[in-house]
């Protein structure tokens, strides 16, 4: 997508949320927000109707909620990226919806600048992983997940190489190629190079369910 735009759909039914984020994103000079939705169902015709590269979706929606429209995504616009909108307290909505393909999840309280990072890491085909909220909630949401889950994630992570492991425990941390690429002394591009490797062999379609099968399986940081 380099030098292209970005075409953006806001979805949240309170407008002051919207026209935050509006004036957020639209600082960026690559970003165009295409159309607001104030439902589920309103996102998903904006998004089929505008081409949309991002629906930014908010979880609590009337009429159809957050959930429900993601699934219509995609099913309507497969090739549309969906960012959930969040707060801390719907930690069980937030983990159906990164287990479902979501492109990963913003706090509504966000910076400016990690929202403005989520947007372009979804359309350049990642998940963005917040170093600090996102992992404080994927650490919750891994605390409560049942044993069996746990080492039906040690018996997928088997297959994988020792430096594949080395290079998904860093995606549990939350940590970007580039930090990942510093923390293993390997290059940006290697890094890159691995976690497509990962997920295809762990058969995960983003970052972030790498992540949360990371964490399933009890997989720390690597030094």
């Amino acid at each position: 997508m380099a030098g292209e735009r970005i075409r953006v759909v806001i979805a949240d039914d309170e407008p002051l949320i919207r026209a935050g984020i509006r004036m957020i994103l639209t600082s960026d000079r690559q970003i165009d927000v295409v159309a607001e939705a104030a439902n589920g169902r309103e996102a998903v015709e904006a998004a089929r109707s505008h081409g949309a590269d991002v629906v930014l979706l908010d979880i609590r929606m009337p009429v159809m909620d957050g959930l429900t429209a993601m699934g219509e995504l995609r099913r309507v616009v497969p090739g549309t990226r969906v960012i959930i909108l969040t707060t801390f307290g719907e930690r069980e909505n937030v983990l159906r919806a990164l287990e479902s393909g979501g492109a990963g999840f913003l706090l509504k309280d966000t910076a400016p600048a990690e929202l403005i990072a989520a947007v372009r890491a979804a359309v350049a085909g990642d998940a963005y992983l917040s170093p600090g909220a996102t992992r404080h909630v994927i650490d919750q949401l891994a605390t409560g997940r049942a044993v069996g889950r746990a080492e039906q994630a040690r018996a997928r992570i088997a297959q994988l190489s020792a430096r594949e492991r080395d290079v998904l425990g860093l995606l549990g941390e939350g940590l970007s190629n580039a930090d990942a690429g510093r923390r293993l002394h390997m290059s940006e591009a290697t890094v890159k190079t691995y976690v497509s490797r990962i997920l295809a062999k762990l058969e995960c379609e983003n970052r972030v369910q790498a992540a949360l099968l990371a964490r399933d399986a009890g997989l720390g940081p690597q030094e």
